[in-house]
């Protein structure tokens, strides 16, 4: 199925829609299609596929570019039984391989991330390269599903317009980014998602440490941080003495959704960092 894509902020361009079945579970994959090399870009919590849109837009220029609705979210299977990382990860190789992906560059923004350094980790040599968009080792993190839960209890859904969701939900590119992934139903504008099991995607990252995985990759990597950055100081800085030859920015003037309030930026670092692989 084909698409016009309309994301505030780009241009109307048609994609592609593939459904990857693994398991039982229905994961939505938008295809921008283009040469080169292969691209993943997994979105972080709560988020949606189309966050990507301006960036793959322009990544598709020179690379074959998939964005993926990861389970839970968006257009994917909304109640998955299976919330674990090992599932997340599994998904990610099932999008891979049923797309004919060769060794392709995954690129994750925060638990998007968290789920392409798993999976490097564990399949490096299906990986060609890892870029972590504000995205960590993390853990333990005891307080992040509590702390998520409120923060989605705190949504006055549902919202009377998009217009007003994005205002509630940041202005600008980002409220707008994050809007674009509500669906209109029952006489207003709910997530595409289901509260619960966004909580319960967090679990293990609130019990335990990855950075025995974080050790564990091999390919090249490119760490793209904010300047209001989520991941503790600590954190990007021990995941740098453990693995010296990382690369790491950050960029000015941005938070979380770096890839939301800055695509042109993000899109010039990950290009140079492409470019340079051998």
């Amino acid at each position: 199925m084909t698409e016009a894509s309309r994301f505030p902020g780009g241009a109307d361009v048609a994609w592609s829609e593939h459904v990857v079945v693994r398991d039982g579970v229905r994961l939505a994959c938008r295809d921008w299609g283009g040469p080169g090399q292969p691209i993943v870009l997994l979105h972080g919590l709560a988020g949606h596929a189309g966050e990507w849109d301006v960036l793959a837009r322009r990544l598709s220029s020179r690379y074959r570019v998939v964005a993926v609705d990861q389970r839970g979210h968006g257009a994917s299977e909304r109640h998955p039984r299976d919330l674990s990382r090992a599932a997340y990860v599994a998904d990610v190789i099932a999008v891979v391989d049923q797309l004919a992906l060769r060794r392709p560059v995954l690129v994750g923004q925060s638990l998007g991330g968290h789920t392409a350094m798993l999976a490097a980790a564990a399949h490096p040599q299906l990986v060609r390269a890892l870029v972590l968009v504000e995205a960590g080792s993390g853990g333990p993190n005891p307080n992040g599903p509590v702390d998520i839960g409120g923060w989605l209890d705190s949504w006055p859904t549902p919202f009377p317009s998009r217009e007003a969701a994005a205002a509630f939900l940041g202005g600008g590119p980002v409220g707008a980014g994050w809007a674009a992934g509500l669906e209109e139903r029952d006489g207003g504008w709910w997530p595409r998602f289901d509260r619960d099991v966004i909580v319960r995607s967090l679990a293990e990252n609130a019990q335990r440490s990855f950075r025995h995985e974080w050790r564990q990759v091999t390919c090249p990597t490119l760490v793209v941080l904010a300047q209001s950055s989520f991941i503790p100081a600590q954190e990007a800085d021990e995941m740098l003495q453990q693995r010296p030859a990382t690369m790491a920015m950050s960029i000015p003037g941005t938070a979380h959704d770096l890839h939301l309030e800055q695509p042109g930026i993000l899109h010039t670092a990950l290009s140079g960092f492409l470019e340079n692989l051998a």
